[in-house]
């Protein structure tokens, strides 16, 4: 079989919605910031899932051991708006979302929260065991404003670290040390406000896993969904946006994280992914359902929960 060389373009705003700023009056705003690391702030309680900013290039991750790159680390937290978080949450342990998160919660008083694997990376780091965080299966942890629920998933396929990491993870790693331990699917509550998402971190799913929970906005997870077939798409749609009753999906873990979030960001090459195959199936679905499908726009604080008329 050839292999299909450069990437798909971004999808327009005439073939996809981007996510509307955040008014004023805005209870809580959503950040986007690369991959699968999004920010939920409401100016008096914060929290961030993952926190991967360091980004090195392709060659880099694939020939040397990697460390937390502090400098894009504090111009991303900067860019942000970010100086202190009540929680970083990491939805796995690979590197693309858990390189930086021990840094990110040192850089900015935050506990660390995830699974075995992920209390791994945070002993392996500076971070105290005081602010470190395990979490179960369908357990819930409070941060300032903020209830979040982890619900056990499954990895997008190919899972090309599979695994558990065993003991305190140093820097400098190895990716292939990033092993994924638990996959997360965490449901946000904004307690004051009550408004609720989902934060879908890697497109796999256990059959019913969400079954009798509900969120109003699903940030999903599309990275490497574009090599599935159209019926399992599908499925993943049915198992988590339309399971937990949404009527809003921001997709994430599109971008190339190869690259600087300083770079105006780019779909994964075709070696990697399909982003225009996969937003293909999911816009039909969204069409069917009567569902917003949005991308997001990087740094945009937005209010996904707004009204913005019919789909």
């Amino acid at each position: 079989m050839a292999v299909r060389i450069g990437r798909p373009a971004l999808p327009g705003p005439t073939e996809i919605a981007t996510t509307a700023s955040a008014g004023p009056r805005s209870p809580v705003t959503v950040s986007f910031l690369g991959v699968s690391t999004v920010l939920f702030d409401d100016g008096e309680s914060a929290i961030l899932t993952d926190g991967f900013f360091s980004r090195p290039s392709l060659p880099k991750t694939l020939a040397l051991p990697l460390r937390s790159d502090m400098q894009r680390i504090d111009a991303a937290l900067r860019r942000a708006g970010i100086t202190t978080l009540d929680a970083v949450l990491c939805a796995h342990s690979h590197y693309d979302h858990a390189l930086d998160s021990a840094a990110v919660a040192l850089r900015t008083g935050a506990v660390l929260v995830g699974g075995s694997s992920t209390g791994f990376i945070g002993r392996g780091s500076d971070l105290p065991d005081d602010r470190i965080v395990v979490v179960e299966n369908g357990g819930t942890t409070a941060h300032g404003n903020f209830a979040v629920t982890f619900v056990e998933s499954v990895h997008s396929y190919p899972d090309r670290a599979h695994g558990t990491i065993d003991r305190p993870l140093t820097q400098p790693a190895r990716v292939h040390e990033y092993r994924c331990g638990e996959a997360w699917s965490m449901q946000v509550e904004h307690v004051p406000s009550g408004r609720t998402a989902l934060v879908h971190s890697s497109a796999g799913f256990r059959s019913g896993m969400l079954d009798g929970r509900h969120a109003d906005v699903v940030y999903l997870s599309i990275g490497q969904l574009g090599r599935r077939p159209r019926a399992f798409v599908e499925q993943y749609w049915q198992e988590t946006v339309v399971a937990v009753g949404a009527r809003r999906v921001v997709l994430t873990h599109w971008d190339n994280f190869f690259r600087s979030l300083d770079e105006p960001l780019q779909a994964l090459a075709y070696a990697f992914d399909d982003m225009s195959a996969s937003i293909d199936v999911l816009d039909a679905c969204a069409r069917r359902d009567g569902i917003a499908l949005e991308l997001p726009i990087l740094w945009r604080r937005s209010d996904p929960w707004a009204d913005r008329g019919r789909v």
